[in-house]
């Protein structure tokens, strides 16, 4: 994040502002990626007036930066209406889509749009490893001809390439492709659970050891020398810090008016359809929870020596069982850093045995 976005942020939080939300327009969707964490069955979807009304309260209460995603956003035929009434409201629009359906209309009509950028998820520079993990035959194919044309427009295009075993040899060829097509190029090594709590799909997790290799590669983490120093020691300003911005200055809503405090923090704190977003935002019972907890008031973690630079993500905290608790998922990002044990690593090892796993 840019020096001018942290201070934007802080000021937000500050001010109690929802700066950033993501809205899942639906969780319908034209693929079925092995590692998904949604149900795709339609249970109910807010309309156009819905989602319209919706977009104003947030405009009111301050949003500025919105995602929109899906499942796949483009199965919505109202697509087009929905951004453009996020950007008539002055919205920096994002847009999360497996791109298989944007051909050159599509890609005239999000550049008229004046959209941010177009994120597309690309998994393997190989067909049969990316349509074998879409369960989407040509898949690829149909995704980067997409990219082609929404670069022909001139639209940013930032790549994701979401690791687990089944790809975890491929990320430099898919960085090599985003080189090759003038798009941007992110990595996630993280699988996460199912909204339901459900944790079968940890299983796709790459090895400690392909974690390691990813964490210390420095084109993807900078220079990584330092980002794998050895932690240094957490002060009063590390300790009084927020967890996240989740539930501070940013928010999800599902496609059916849910309110939650991120897509990976999946604590019910009130619903649109019954409530104004704003309201939800003030006086959510859950969200001043999430709001009470500063990094030292975490049982285990405010002990830990990673704690002033570790990426703990309260979400996936929640759905091991405490908001409060470790991540362990953003435990083995720090020993695969550093070499250093977290605290939590030290304490299951004193035990012998896992933490508990339920939500």
């Amino acid at each position: 994040m840019s020096a001018l976005l942290e201070e934007l942020n802080r000021r937000a939080i500050a001010l109690g502002i929802p700066l950033g939300a993501q809205l899942d327009v639906t969780w319908r969707c034209n693929e079925r990626c092995i590692h998904c964490y949604l149900d795709h069955d339609d249970a109910g979807e807010m309309s156009l007036a819905e989602i319209h009304d919706l977009l104003g309260q947030m405009a009111q209460a301050g949003t500025l930066f919105l995602t929109i995603s899906g499942g796949e956003p483009l199965l919505r035929r109202d697509l087009f209406d929905i951004i453009g009434r996020a950007r008539g409201l002055g919205f920096d629009v994002k847009l999360k889509t497996n791109a298989i359906l944007i051909r050159e209309r599509e890609a005239a009509t999000l550049c008229e749009l004046a959209i941010d950028s177009v994120q597309v998820s690309i998994y393997s520079h190989r067909a049969q490893v990316h349509d074998a993990i879409t369960g989407a035959p040509g898949s690829l194919a149909r995704s980067i001809r997409a990219i082609e044309v929404l670069r022909a427009q001139g639209l940013k295009v930032i790549i994701a390439n979401v690791l687990m075993r089944s790809n975890r040899a491929d990320y430099p060829g898919v960085q090599e492709l985003a080189r090759r097509l003038g798009a941007q190029f992110s990595i996630d090594p993280t699988i996460t659970p199912h909204l339901n709590g459900g944790r079968a799909l940890l299983a796709l997790n790459i090895a400690r050891e392909d974690l390691r290799r990813v964490m210390r590669e420095d084109s993807l983490v900078g220079n990584a020398a330092q980002f794998c120093a050895p932690p240094a020691p957490a002060d009063d300003a590390a300790l009084d810090a927020l967890p996240c911005s989740a539930g501070h200055s940013a928010c999800y809503i599902s496609p059916y008016g849910d309110f939650y405090p991120c897509v990976q923090f999946p604590l019910p704190c009130g619903n649109i359809r019954t409530q104004r977003f704003i309201d939800i935002w003030r006086n959510s019972p859950q969200l001043a929870q999430v709001r009470s907890i500063r990094v030292r008031d975490l049982p285990v973690c405010s002990t830990c020596a990673h704690v002033a630079s570790c990426s703990r993500c309260p979400g996936l905290a929640y759905m091991e069982g405490d908001m409060r608790g470790p991540s362990t998922a953003d435990c083995e990002k720090s020993l695969a850093r550093t070499g250093i044990p977290s605290a939590n690593m030290t304490r299951l090892g004193r035990r012998g045995m896992c933490r508990s796993r339920t939500t």
